[in-house]
């Protein structure tokens, strides 16, 4: 099994557009989430999210007016991340050739949506099929972020998409690294993206799990590990990593934000508590403990930060137990937990790899950001309240544990550990 780091990173986040951006606004705890007229139009209880706000101009400076006109808004946010992240590991755009030792896993949770509920259906059914344009297959297929990806960084090795619900960024990441530590690949970049489209938010606004509070303050909808927590916050955007071979990184000369020395995805089955929306517990805790077992590092002295999947819904104080249960450690010793979608909401398939864009920039920035909004913290998981950061804490990083639970009882978790 050969080793694996990371040599790239690209985000599109509701608080900030590209890297650079996105780690002052982490460094800062600037939170992205905003009221959205539409929301309140089509009369959701919840009316704000954490929707990236893209200029035109910074679209029309890095794609052809032809690869514009055949994206869509999943697309555009997929592909911007990924051409960041391409280019921030030191790799050429070229338009002639194909990288036979490099591949793609980018995913998505509910896909084109946008254009099925806003042209497909509409204009299909007022008869007008043939104007919609002969795009449409390639926006709404559930691929179309991996395959536009694909052919702009032209990507000859393994690409496909997947969708394991909130777990689908993580789980690429992981299916990436073990695609390069197997040897089938040089480079493998990893992603997962969303759009900002009400027709999704809507769906969760009807199962009640947005936050039924925050429309007056936005910045403080978003409220993780919160005893007044009120449901999480429908977020947009899209995270790329760059996945390299050790040896392949070395040859190139590039730089090295971490590397990747454990994971695990798994199933509970949806048996012994797991359902559709709920976790079986033992399904959380396996997979936390394979993955840290697989990075041979100790929770506590090598492992002092956990970037948590956190919804601000009623499931943070168990998945905070899972935690405490599996990494057996006393309370005093927890590692520093936070939960990025304080700042950007719950971005859905794109959540686990814009966190794992934010976890690796602390790792490799040397920094903790702020729980936004965990002043209250919930009864049950006070026993871990001194882990909470109220404040950006700076302090360097060894290693980090990223958790991502999805839909459908299906879990994905990752160690990160420095290399500096």
């Amino acid at each position: 099994m050969r080793r694996v780091v990371i040599t790239g990173l690209g985000v599109v986040a509701c608080n900030g557009i590209g890297v650079h951006d996105f780690c002052h606004a982490l460094r800062d705890g600037k939170s992205g989430v905003r009221f959205h007229q539409k929301l309140q139009d089509f009369k959701l209880t919840c009316q704000v999210a954490g929707y990236p706000s893209v200029d035109e101009d910074y679209v029309k400076a890095r794609f052809t007016p032809q690869r514009i006109r055949d994206m869509n808004g999943i697309m555009t946010f997929g592909g911007l991340a990924a051409q960041e992240c391409w280019l921030d590991a030191g790799l050429p755009l070229k338009t002639d050739e194909t990288f036979w030792d490099s591949g793609a896993i980018i995913g998505s949770g509910i896909a084109g949506v946008d254009t099925i509920a806003e042209r497909l259906v509409p204009m299909t059914r007022d008869g007008q099929s043939r104007r919609l344009g002969t795009a449409i297959p390639e926006q709404v297929m559930c691929s179309n972020v991996s395959a536009f990806v694909g052919g702009l960084l032209g990507l000859g090795n393994h690409v496909y998409s997947n969708s394991s619900a909130c777990a689908t960024g993580t789980e690429a990441l992981i299916e990436c690294y073990r695609h390069i530590a197997a040897g089938r690949a040089e480079r493998m970049l990893a992603g997962g993206a969303e759009c900002d489209s009400a027709f999704i938010a809507s769906g969760f606004d009807a199962m009640r799990v947005t936050a039924r509070k925050g429309n007056d303050e936005p910045e403080k909808a978003s409220r993780p590990m919160s005893a007044t927590a009120s449901g999480f916050v429908p977020g947009a955007g899209a995270g790329a990593l760059m996945l390299e071979s050790l040896e392949s990184a070395h040859a190139r000369g590039a730089r090295i934000y971490a590397e990747v020395v454990g994971g695990h995805v798994n199933s509970g089955g949806q048996r012994n508590g797991g359902t559709m929306t709920a976790a079986n517990p033992e399904g959380i805790r396996r997979c936390i403990r394979a993955a840290v077992d697989e990075s041979g590092l100790m929770p506590g002295r090598d492992i002092n930060y956990i970037n948590a999947h956190l919804t601000a819904t009623g499931a943070d104080h168990k998945e905070v137990d899972r935690l405490r249960e599996t990494l057996g450690l006393p309370d005093e010793q927890f590692p520093w937990i936070n939960s990025t979608k304080s700042m950007i909401g719950h971005t859905l398939g794109a959540s686990g790899a814009i966190e794992c864009v934010a976890t690796v920039i602390q790792l490799y920035e040397g920094f903790v950001h702020r729980a936004l909004n965990s002043e209250d913290v919930h009864p049950l998981i006070a026993p871990i309240e001194r882990s909470i950061p109220r404040e950006t804490v700076h302090t360097p990083l060894r290693a980090a544990l990223k958790t991502s639970f999805g839909f459908g009882d299906v879990n994905a978790c990752v160690v990160f550990r420095s290399m500096q």
